[in-house]
């Protein structure tokens, strides 16, 4: 049994801006963790999750992989296509080969957020626990998000 982890966030930035914070290695660990990030398929690449200690959590490391990366863009009749990024997303346990997608797409002047964390397996052990904990996380870090954008 799988599940996943799905919102919807609008920006008033444009998807460039969007897209330069989901793919630049100092902005993605301001919103998200220390990171070796390159917008290159194939390039694989590292979360560092940092230790909280009151919550008696040691820290973790993420493995990634550059599945899809297609920068926004005008096409030649003026509408917009690309702004996908996609990676593999795996810390061991229940959370073992899911992938973490962002699509975006114009909203006027702003952008339309489609994020999307799949493949958790439901049927593992402690699966409910890293699912939950999964939401809460992605919750926090697309709000940083937007007061990165912010900025």
């Amino acid at each position: 049994m799988n599940n996943s982890i799905q919102r919807e966030v609008t920006f008033p930035q444009p998807r460039e801006a969007v897209w330069a914070a989901l793919t630049t290695r100092e902005m993605l660990a301001e919103w998200m963790y220390p990171n070796d990030f390159e917008p290159r398929v194939g390039h694989q690449f590292t979360f560092q999750v940092p230790p909280n200690p009151k919550m008696n959590f040691e820290g973790l490391t993420v493995n990634c992989e550059v599945l899809e990366c297609d920068p926004p863009r005008e096409s030649d009749d003026k509408t917009s296509v690309g702004g996908r990024l996609v990676f593999s997303w795996t810390v061991g346990g229940p959370v073992v080969d899911t992938r973490v997608s962002f699509q975006l797409l114009r909203d006027g002047a702003g952008t339309r957020m489609l994020f999307e964390h799949t493949g958790f397996d439901l049927l593992q052990p402690y699966a409910d626990q890293a699912f939950a904990g999964a939401g809460y996380g992605w919750a926090k870090m697309l709000k940083q998000l937007g007061e990165v954008l912010k900025r």
